[in-house]
């Protein structure tokens, strides 16, 4: 999948932080104080596409390079089952990443920079997860390989449509799109991470993400819209959760 792909895009990304946040116990809460004053950060939406901002920084292009093959996880067909692998060689994809950061941010026994770098990845791979195009198929790259034309925009990537077009997230709206989603009832939950990209390769499989004769018009995303808040509602119920397992508990290890 090309470097360049991103999930959602900077508001998808910091609505999923505050939404996660928005659900955090007490704990976690004051858990992540020292963790996000590394960043000069008050809120997970501060430092939800720090990730991303790393391929910009020139200072930081050795650590984009090594982490870039951590926000997707490609499957190998439509069957959409999980295989570690085939589909995560040496760990180098969202699912494994994941788990290790949140491994490490649970860990006191590690540096407070190490936690709140963990910390930083794990809000944002969380969120790219769920963007269904970030775990699609390997043979044209999560739709970064599907042109498409329509809605009145220049020729683009279904992948980059289902950044923050498909949103409909105006620039600045974001907080307000996250009071809204808020508001609506608790999707369903899943336990594994693996759940997650499973989930969302079905659904670059069944809900019609890929657009018949390539074409998208304004009724497609008005189609999409639903499917897109829904993701990014469960990412954020389900960061909140992983948060306060691995915060709400974190202990020194003997």
């Amino acid at each position: 999948m090309p470097l360049h792909a991103r999930a959602w895009g900077p508001a998808g990304h910091r609505i999923v932080a505050a939404l996660a946040e928005r659900q955090l116990s007490a704990t976690t809460r004051a858990a992540l104080r020292p963790l996000l004053a590394r960043s000069r950060a008050n809120a997970l939406a501060d430092v939800a596409t720090w990730a991303d901002d790393l391929r910009d920084d020139r200072h930081r292009r050795a650590l984009w390079h090594s982490t870039s093959k951590l926000h997707f996880v490609a499957f190998a067909d439509a069957t959409c089952r999980y295989d570690a692998r085939h589909d995560c060689a040496d760990g180098r994809c969202a699912v494994a990443a994941i788990d290790r950061y949140a491994t490490v941010l649970g860990d006191r026994a590690r540096s407070v920079d190490e936690r709140a770098e963990a910390l930083r990845m794990l809000v944002h791979l969380v969120a790219d997860v769920h963007q269904p195009l970030h775990a699609g198929y390997r043979h044209d790259a999560g739709g970064n390989g599907y042109r498409i034309r329509g809605a009145g925009r220049r020729a683009t990537t279904l992948h980059a449509l289902w950044d923050t077009p498909v949103l409909g997230v105006r620039r600045g709206e974001w907080q307000t799109r996250a009071a809204e989603l808020a508001a609506q009832p608790a999707p369903a939950a899943a336990g594994r991470v693996a759940d997650w990209a499973e989930e969302s390769c079905r659904a670059t499989r069944d809900a019609g993400i890929y657009p018949p004769r390539r074409h998208v018009d304004a009724a497609y995303l008005a189609r999409m819209r639903p499917l897109a808040e829904r993701r990014m509602r469960q990412a954020g119920m389900r960061l909140a959760a992983l948060l306060d397992r691995s915060l709400g508990s974190a202990r020194r290890r003997p």
